[in-house]
């Protein structure tokens, strides 16, 4: 199991300081977020991929992405390019986590005109998730879509990730449309879809990796990323909680303190305790 933690809260020399220290004590992952605006006015919020940019040439080890990226937000041919810079200048270090994202994130539904509807924030990942694939391939291509249309275009350079930079995608277990867009790409963020607010059990994830088994149509390598708090030196709990996650299939856990996003001290004494590992 790899480990990584999210800087929910900072101002922007600080995160980046938080993501030098995540390197220094251990961590697998820095992870920043992609929101609009901070809601109640207490949280700052930087534009994820200029934070990810200089994370990048600050750190050297580390895989550098943003809970979540709600694609339906941003251009695709926009991501797509910035992707590839932040994907050179870490030296193939990005990962994309994405999904529909949440409509009232502090600043959303105060922005016009963002579309709102569930089925047609779907239709618009699905479509810019196909258009990075082909556009990473590094050849001419055309895309005719419901929502984009893009003709005879290349990007140039490819990623330094091969076949493409990976994406992992928020899948709403069991339901079958959700797990499938999941199945087709490089992880799953899953939520329970009576209760996405629930970490998943350990045979829920059990049921998700033997669903994605029977799915998928690529054998190449495959996350089950889990979200949440953990103790900063308990054993016990490592040995009773988080062993039986990771023996059930999750290979990422995401440290995700959004309790205590503004204080700096709380964050980067977490930080420093170093990763839960069994």
């Amino acid at each position: 199991m790899k480990f990584g933690f999210i800087v929910p809260n900072a101002s922007a020399e600080q995160v980046l300081e938080l993501a030098e220290e995540i390197e220094a004590n251990g961590w697998d992952g820095f992870f920043y977020w992609d929101g609009i605006g901070g809601g109640s006015g207490d949280m700052n919020v930087f534009d994820p991929w200029a934070i990810l940019a200089a994370a990048a040439v600050r750190t050297e080890r580390i895989t550098l992405g943003a809970m979540i990226f709600p694609l339906s937000r941003r251009r695709p041919w926009v991501v797509a390019r910035q992707a590839l810079t932040v994907d050179h200048l870490s030296n193939g270090r990005l990962v994309i986590p994405v999904g529909l994202g949440a409509v009232d994130d502090g600043g959303f539904s105060k922005v016009h005109p963002e579309v709102t509807d569930r089925k047609q924030r779907a239709a618009l990942l699905d479509e810019t998730l196909d258009i990075l694939d082909l556009a990473w391939k590094g050849e001419s291509f055309s895309f005719a879509g419901a929502h984009y249309q893009l003709d005879d275009i290349r990007f140039v350079p490819k990623p330094i990730q091969q076949p493409r930079i990976p994406i992992w995608v928020v899948g709403s277990w069991p339901r079958p449309k959700s797990m499938a867009r999941a199945a087709r790409w490089d992880g799953i963020v899953p939520s329970i879809s009576t209760d996405p607010f629930r970490q998943p059990s350990p045979p829920e994830i059990e049921a998700i990796g033997g669903w994605l088994r029977e799915h998928r149509t690529s054998d190449g390598p495959y996350d089950i990323v889990l979200e949440g708090v953990s103790p900063g030196a308990d054993a016990e709990w490592v040995a009773n909680t988080l062993q039986s996650l990771a023996d059930a299939g999750a290979t990422w856990w995401i440290e995700s303190r959004w309790e205590a996003p503004n204080d700096y001290d709380v964050l980067l004494k977490r930080i420093r305790q170093g990763p839960p590992r069994p």
